[in-house]
């Protein structure tokens, strides 16, 4: 029996073990279960961004990983800083700043809700933030340090998922058509970690994408990508060190950012990047990392990090005969490697990169001076559109920046100048106010150069990625009364440059209202209006030039949680939306959803369901809907057309080492034949997923 048969006969014994684990997980002992949703906020966030960039990958699970090991781990409010409470994503500079002055003032803290005696720290605050924090007597740090190696947590994942209905990319006859799918329709993922609180972590990653070949053909070393991580933190004078992947994250995402962050949503105060510089890296997306050796000394206020990586990167390469040059016309981002072409892409660049950041910081000043550079195999030459004139060229590129803030009562000014190598400026400049326990407000502006160009980058920007754009975002929070919370923003932006499907110069602006009440913990409403007018080229008489128009978009979003019991959670959302309104082709769409959460308290057993129907004139009045799924795993689905979608999650705790969780999703879409398009193409009127995963601790 061959090595691929081997394999079928391994995923096929996993699959029945999992699903029979499931089925009898009723009758399991009653243990605490571990995993909790994200925060609404969070979901609106991810939605948001997934809105903006269609392309998003959603393999990145890094955030998701950190807010259940904080679930796992609580953060001590007694001795955390402001690095550690900053990777919650949760709390605004103002809170932290506060949180550290209250504690130096008057000591430890000794009750979780003698944090309201804090400024900015409401009781819906401390809500939010209540699963991922404890309040203790100070961690025994020599103790700590000898316990690393040994009392330690190990958890192994493995996750399972593949389309019910196969593709015309698995369908095609190989022996006649060079673009088809050669392997698997399943979608594996391994993972090993190990950590031992937030101060060592190690392990690995290896992962399958569906129709990639597994340990045969192009991928003869089984899974199409490996990571490995081993990092350090609070080690003596060693704040971070890292080996194997991982990112680094600088300044306000002028220069480098590799993790995931947050723009515009109804969390205005959460406008500012914060990070720690160095974060293991141990998710399956396999662009946007560094592979080589990182580290950050402390010493008092002064803190330096150096990192230096080389990667082999997918690339369109190329060969100009006529200069007998090779060259790559750009940088891919898929991590798919499936058909012919996309296994030719693959680590066709080399990268070599490195770079570092000083910085001096108090409780009420932070100054840093950042730098990363790149270096190329092959230069980068993009094909000769005028979008492109100022795109990324040439063999090198570097980033150098400074970043400050600085906190003043109730006042956190902050921001970052930056340069590149031809000498292309960029900055950013915000500001955060609370100007008492009923409004917080916030304020940024930002002008990048069209000719500023960077890697791996994510700033506060309209445009994915910080180049040719200036704009002025402005966002207020009220709450005038405890039950009651009214979230608005509203954003100017301007393009100086072509863009992408944007053939001139052009100008934006987006506004956003969201009024949120709840009378008790049972009940939850809120609702949400956004506008917003973007220019795009509109040509539907064929004219010799595209003439550049505004179209806008409007949506009204209503949703309504329900706590029926402590096991028990209804939610439901209806959702429209109007594209180009007063134009010649105006589309409406309607969304809505209803799901139902079992979550007991000291149960084995957990699960979820939802039950949708969408209806949209097309494209560009499409959705987007957060939805429940495997633990560290989320979906975020388009819809537009017609039709339905439902899904049911379960997990189960069959013991205190080993859980399983088990997806079934589907979309219907009544009046079609075929879905999708190219190899991803399936005939019918269905699209189904089932997916299946297992975490064993011990």
């Amino acid at each position: 029996m061959g090595i691929s048969n081997y394999i079928k006969f391994f995923s096929s014994t996993v699959w029945c073990l999992l699903l029979s684990s499931v089925f009898n997980c009723a009758f399991s002992q009653e243990i605490t279960p571990g995993n909790e949703e994200p925060p609404a906020e969070v979901e609106q966030q991810l939605e948001n961004l997934t809105e903006a960039n269609d392309d998003l990958a959603t393999e990145d699970d890094a955030y998701l990983q950190g807010m259940q090991h904080f679930i796992n781990e609580p953060i001590n409010l007694n001795d955390a800083d402001a690095g550690l409470l900053q990777q919650l994503n949760l709390l605004s500079p103002i809170q932290i700043s506060n949180l550290l002055s209250y504690r130096k003032l008057l000591g430890n803290l000794i009750d979780l809700y003698e944090l309201q005696a804090i400024p900015g720290w409401d009781l819906g605050l401390i809500e939010r933030i209540r699963p991922y924090i404890i309040i203790d007597a100070k961690a025994d740090v020599i103790n700590s340090l000898r316990s690393r190696l040994k009392n330690g947590k190990h958890t192994l994942l493995i996750r399972s998922s593949r389309g019910l209905e196969k593709s015309k990319g698995y369908l095609i006859d190989s022996s006649i058509a060079k673009n088809f799918y050669p392997g698997s329709p399943q979608k594996i993922l391994m993972r090993y970690k190990y950590t031992f609180k937030n101060i060592l972590k190690y392990g690995f990653t290896a992962e399958k994408d569906a129709g990639e070949q597994f340990f045969k053909g192009s991928q003869k070393s089984g899974f199409d990508f490996y990571s490995a991580h081993f990092f350090v933190r609070n080690s003596g004078i060693i704040k971070s060190l890292a080996i194997g992947d991982f990112a680094v994250n600088l300044g306000q995402g002028l220069t480098q950012w590799h993790s995931l962050a947050f723009n515009k949503g109804s969390d205005v105060l959460n406008i500012k990047r914060q990070s720690e510089v160095l974060q293991p890296y141990n998710s399956a997306g396999e662009i946007i990392f560094h592979r080589g050796a990182g580290i950050t000394l402390k010493k008092n206020n002064w803190e330096t990090t150096g990192f230096v990586s080389f990667r082999r990167l997918d690339a369109g390469f190329n060969t100009d005969t006529l200069n007998s040059e090779d060259y790559v016309s750009s940088l891919q981002s898929s991590g798919l490697h499936r058909t012919a072409n996309e296994v030719a892409d693959k680590n066709s660049q080399g990268q070599f990169s490195f770079g570092g950041n000083v910085n001096y910081s108090t409780n009420k000043i932070h100054i840093g001076f950042n730098a990363v550079n790149y270096h190329f195999q092959y230069p980068v030459i993009k094909v000769d559109y005028l979008y492109n004139r100022y795109a990324i060229s040439g063999k090198e590129l570097g980033n150098y920046s400074i970043d400050y803030s600085y906190t003043y009562q109730n006042w956190h000014f902050f921001g970052e100048v930056a340069t590149d190598n031809n000498l292309d400026k960029a900055f950013i400049n915000g500001l955060l106010i609370s100007t008492n326990a009923h409004v917080d407000m916030s304020f940024l502006y930002r002008k990048i150069s069209r000719g500023y160009q960077s890697l791996y980058t994510n700033a506060f920007t309209e445009n994915t990625f910080p180049t040719n754009e200036s704009g002025f975002y402005s966002g207020i929070t009220i709450n005038p009364v405890d039950y009651l919370r009214i979230d608005a923003y509203a954003d100017f932006y301007h393009f100086p440059w072509l863009k992408y499907r944007t053939d001139a110069p052009t100008s934006g602006n987006d506004y956003m209202i969201q009024v949120t009440y709840q009378p008790n913990k049972q009940v939850s409403i809120y609702t949400r209006y956004r506008t917003e007018n973007k220019p795009i080229n509109s040509n539907p008489g064929n004219l010799a030039l595209n003439p550049v128009i505004g179209k806008s978009k409007q949506g009204l979003r209503t949703q309504f949680n329900y706590k029926l019991d402590q096991a028990l959670t209804f939610r439901s959302r209806v959702e429209l939306n109007w594209y180009d309104k007063r134009g010649d082709n105006p589309q409406n769409g309607f969304l809505i959803f209803a799901d139902l959460l079992y979550k007991p308290l000291l149960k084995s057993f957990s699960g979820n369901a939802r039950l949708l129907y969408f209806e949209t004139d097309g494209y560009n009045s499409r959705m987007y809907a957060y939805e429940n799924d495997v633990l560290f795993g989320y979906s975020i689905p388009v819809f537009f057309d017609k039709g339905y979608r439902y899904y049911i999650n379960i997990n189960c705790e069959v013991s205190r080492k080993l859980s399983v969780w088990a997806r079934f999703a589907q979309t219907l879409y009544p009046e079609k034949d075929l879905i999708g398009s190219g190899l991803d193409e399936i005939k019918g009127n269905k699209k189904s997923e089932i997916k299946l995963q297992a975490i064993y601790s011990f």
